[in-house]
């Protein structure tokens, strides 16, 4: 069971490379500007020796998802909410955080022969407190998108075809959704998986599929960018935290992370780059070490 849910989270896939639905993303009207983050002597000095050391942190994250996190349009910077944060973050703690690109199913597992840290939209859950510990810093749910004028009730799509990326939650969801319709008597959904999430759109926008579902950021990013094509089809659902994976049992990095991200949101700067990235619905007012444990 852990292994299996290890694979699952709000954010997946193996493609990792620029993604024809990505693009800058962002709101050049936002007040964010990392340049203005100051250190916070409090919370860099609960930083361990042997991290302080470092200087610079490698950072796991899988760049097919934005507007969390996805390769710029110059093919290489990799940009995003999570980004922002996490560099954040680093500014906070005196330390300089360096992302880097990984398939997503590799990440975790990665965490501590690899990456010091990571942040790629992991949704927190008991399966993977077993493996690593979590810093919360966001709420998500899931949300469908269909095109313009067209009509799905998310709790009865059977028969439809419907798109989603491989290795999400939402994969998960809708393989029981149409289980539901078959125990039902009902037409089962046809899945259209994908390894990217801007292809498992772009079927939609096509026509190839009737409609796709993601994590809400990801699908209200999705609907923004479509030039009118897209729209929402019903409310977001299963809403749970998202959380920086750290090594388990790291108790002193994982205090310090916290108190720089209470520090981002007491300055104002943890709303401003949720606004720059049109994110603000998922803010949550207070992140928890392992919430739930």
């Amino acid at each position: 069971m852990v292994a299996t849910s290890l694979t699952l989270s709000a954010c997946g896939g193996t493609d990792n490379s620029a993604d024809d639905g990505g693009g800058s993303g962002g709101d050049t009207e936002s007040s964010f500007n990392l340049d203005d983050v100051a250190e916070d002597a409090d919370a860099a000095g609960l930083v361990p020796e042997d991290i302080k050391s470092k200087g610079t942190l490698k950072v796991g994250s899988d760049t097919t998802y934005p507007p969390n996190e996805f390769i710029d349009d110059d093919g290489k910077t990799i940009v995003g909410m999570d980004i922002d944060l996490i560099k954040a973050i680093g500014k906070k703690l005196g330390l300089e955080m360096a992302p880097e690109t990984a398939a997503f199913e590799t990440i975790i597992p990665s965490i501590g022969p690899k990456f010091d840290l990571a942040i790629s939209s992991f949704t927190i859950n008991d399966e993977r407190k077993q493996v690593v510990d979590f810093v919360s810093y966001y709420e998500a749910g899931t949300m469908w998108a269909v095109k313009e004028g067209d009509s799905i009730d998310p709790d009865d799509a059977c028969g439809k075809k419907v798109s989603v990326q491989t290795g999400t939650v939402q994969e998960e969801d809708i393989t029981a959704k149409s289980e539901e319709c078959t125990a039902g008597g009902k037409e089962p959904i046809d899945v259209q998986k994908f390894d990217s999430q801007g292809d498992a759109t772009t079927a939609v926008v096509t026509g190839k599929t009737d409609a796709m579902l993601a994590d809400l950021p990801v699908t209200l990013d999705a609907i923004a960018k479509s030039d009118g094509a897209l729209e929402e089809a019903g409310e977001m659902y299963d809403s749970a935290p998202y959380g920086i994976a750290l090594p388990k049992g790291s108790t002193e990095l994982a205090d310090a992370v916290l108190a720089a991200l209470n520090s981002l949101m007491e300055d104002g700067t943890y709303d401003d780059i949720l606004e720059k990235w049109g994110a603000e619905a998922g803010a949550i007012d207070t992140p928890e070490i392992n919430p739930g444990s």
